[in-house]
């Protein structure tokens, strides 16, 4: 693909031909600002946030769906841009509650660090203000639609990530909304699998997670890279901890595995992390099956007796009579060594899986 040559902020770029004017000011450390705008989703300009002055172009076009053309020059900071992105801002404010002190999303928040960026207190407008029930039957996400600025990317992550088209624009002018059909709740849609992407990618607080309301603030949360156990895959995880309990659990911006998407286990199953009926230490059975206890025992305890018993059935009753049932949570390398183990150590073929349904 041809490279195209520009300036932006009276800083020459060279980018590939097909980029749009904010990926190429991105790639530079040229701020703009977007609420509507993820890569990862199709462009789509309905925040108006990202305008630019374009020389030769009417107007102040949105910089995420313009692309870069041969000689042109971008400017992201004249009077006119910044007028333009603080009105835009009043606007959106005029419509939204100011209760940023109890906020889950404080200090998380696009709306809020623009609108300190750019000094707007929202005082400008004055008029009627949405006034939605909250939304609180879902066993997994608050919808507050008060606060929803309707950029629009919780529709496109459900149509074109998830693919259920679970939501959608409904209505029009003052009363447009993101909803479900029939102006359902997520809990009574049909198409809704609560996966959570749609809570990942709001910029505000119109979609919250429930289990981490109230446990922490932003600034009070450690961020901790993992991998989710609940499958083979590996998506990688972002655990927000504070007081060495898991707050909530987002998706890891990893292009080679799970690109920040994630399922409702891995999202939100954490249940189990601080369960009491969590096996923490290896078990023996003591007395006759259905009958007898379980004693604590040491790893190395654990596999000699394993070993042991293993060998003693296999001598007695012969290898067919053992078999083995492996797990989703281990990785494919983990399964793959246990029916080796199984068919060229015990000799059995006869393995299972607990997700061959």
């Amino acid at each position: 693909m041809a490279d195209v040559t520009l300036t932006i902020d009276g800083k020459r770029i060279t980018v590939p031909a097909g980029t749009t004017v904010l990926q190429a000011a991105r790639d530079n450390g040229i701020f703009i600002p977007t609420l509507c705008h993820d890569e990862r989703l199709s462009p789509w300009g309905g925040c108006r946030l990202c305008v630019v002055e374009i020389e030769g172009m009417r107007g102040l076009p949105a910089s995420c769906v313009t692309a870069v053309a041969e000689g042109m020059v971008v400017r992201t900071d004249t009077p006119a841009v910044i007028e333009a992105r603080k009105m835009m801002l009043e606007l959106l404010l005029a419509n939204h509650p100011a209760d940023c002190l109890t906020c889950s999303k404080s200090g998380a928040c696009k709306l809020q660090d623009y609108a300190y960026y750019y000094g707007v207190r929202g005082d400008e407008f004055r008029g009627e203000k949405h006034d939605y029930p909250l939304e609180e039957d879902n066993p997994f996400i608050v919808r507050d639609l008060n606060k929803c600025v309707l950029c629009g990317k919780c529709v496109r992550v459900c149509t074109e990530i998830q693919v259920n088209d679970a939501i959608d624009f409904a209505h029009r002018g003052f009363n447009t909304k993101v909803t479900p059909a029939m102006d359902a709740t997520l809990k009574t849609s049909e198409e809704c699998v609560f996966c959570g992407n749609c809570v990942q990618v709001c910029p505000v607080g119109a979609l919250t997670e429930k289990a981490s309301l109230w446990r922490g603030r932003e600034w009070e949360l450690t961020k901790v890279r993992t991998t989710c156990t609940f499958c083979g895959v590996g998506c990688n995880l972002e655990v927000a901890v504070k007081d060495d309990r898991v707050v909530r659990v987002r998706g890891y911006d990893n292009p080679l595995v799970n690109n920040g998407w994630l399922c409702v286990k891995g999202r939100f199953g954490t249940d189990f992390v601080e369960s009491p009926d969590r096996i923490t230490r290896p078990l023996i059975r003591v007395g006759a099956r259905g009958e007898g206890r379980f004693r604590e025992a040491t790893w190395d305890e654990a596999l000699a007796f394993t070993a042991q018993r293993l060998t003693e059935i296999k001598e007695q009753y012969g290898s067919r009579a053992i078999g083995a049932l492996s797990s989703a949570r281990c990785t494919n390398e983990e399964n793959y060594l246990m029916q080796k183990f199984m068919r060229a150590v015990i000799g059995s073929n006869n393995v299972d899986h607990c997700a061959r349904t």
